[in-house]
């Protein structure tokens, strides 16, 4: 059992991890160093921080409803990709070392976040604007690929994940930040939802935190979400951009 101050960080961990995710995506560098910092192995904390943090999603849906319904749904064949790519990232979670994968990831943060800051122009540049970017299936094949290795990644270590799935959806052809973050919801849930189950099934999890934190994370996801709806669009690009910065920077420093 958690004693009373370790409870209290575990649950305020979750819950600021819980309306990151909501907003950008990231909450994982909340979460996950807590846990660490609580005394758990870094692979048990990377796996529980999956598995309390997920039910973080069905708050964040159940906000992000109305743009959920809204979006397009060719968009949704993203799932599947998001599916495999998070099983075989979790798989490589138990059975690889980190120390490679570790070394890439500020790498791959600070390039979504640039291409996120870069929406517009490089959709000029692929003529991928609104309409057109719709009806191009061999771009929704692109992005079925790309959503696969963020897939792989977020079933591996999955902080930054969301950075990833906001510039994706952004080079597809999508400009409303909620709808994309709606988007990002589901995608996001099914990577960390198959992972989170693997995870429980090969019992490297520590359930005390679990317990906790998941409630923690449904708080923050829900109210995260009504938060960044009344922020608007501008506003929370802003914090899109300085959260993925601001995770590559850390995690630079942190090799």
């Amino acid at each position: 059992m958690l004693s009373l101050p370790r409870a209290a960080v575990a649950f305020g961990a979750a819950f600021v991890a819980g309306a990151i995710n909501s907003v950008a995506g990231g909450g994982t560098l909340v979460s996950f160093p807590a846990l660490v910092w609580l005394g758990l192995d870094s692979v048990i904390a990377n796996a529980t921080s999956t598995v309390a943090i997920w039910p973080g999603v069905v708050g964040s849906a159940w906000s992000y409803r109305r743009e959920i319904r809204s979006a397009k749904t060719h968009f949704l064949a993203l799932i599947a990709p998001s599916l495999v790519g998070g099983l075989v990232g979790a798989i490589l979670l138990r059975y690889t070392p980190t120390a490679m994968f570790d070394r890439m990831v500020p790498f791959l943060i600070l390039f979504a976040t640039l291409l996120f800051m870069a929406q517009e122009p490089v959709q000029r540049l692929l003529r991928t604007s609104d309409a057109s970017a719709h009806r191009s299936s061999r771009l929704l094949l692109g992005g079925m690929l790309f959503q696969l290795c963020v897939g792989l990644y977020g079933g591996y270590f999955g902080a930054g994940i969301g950075i990833l799935m906001l510039a994706a959806l952004s080079i597809l052809g999508l400009n409303d930040i909620h709808e994309m973050n709606g988007l990002k919801v589901i995608l996001g849930g099914s990577v960390n939802g198959i992972a989170a189950i693997y995870f429980i099934w090969s019992r490297m999890v520590n359930w005390p935190s679990v317990l906790l934190m998941a409630v923690a994370a449904i708080l923050g996801g829900y109210l995260g979400a009504g938060i960044a709806r009344r922020l608007g669009q501008r506003a929370v690009r802003r914090i899109v951009i300085v959260v993925g910065l601001g995770m590559a920077i850390s995690l630079f420093f942190r090799r």
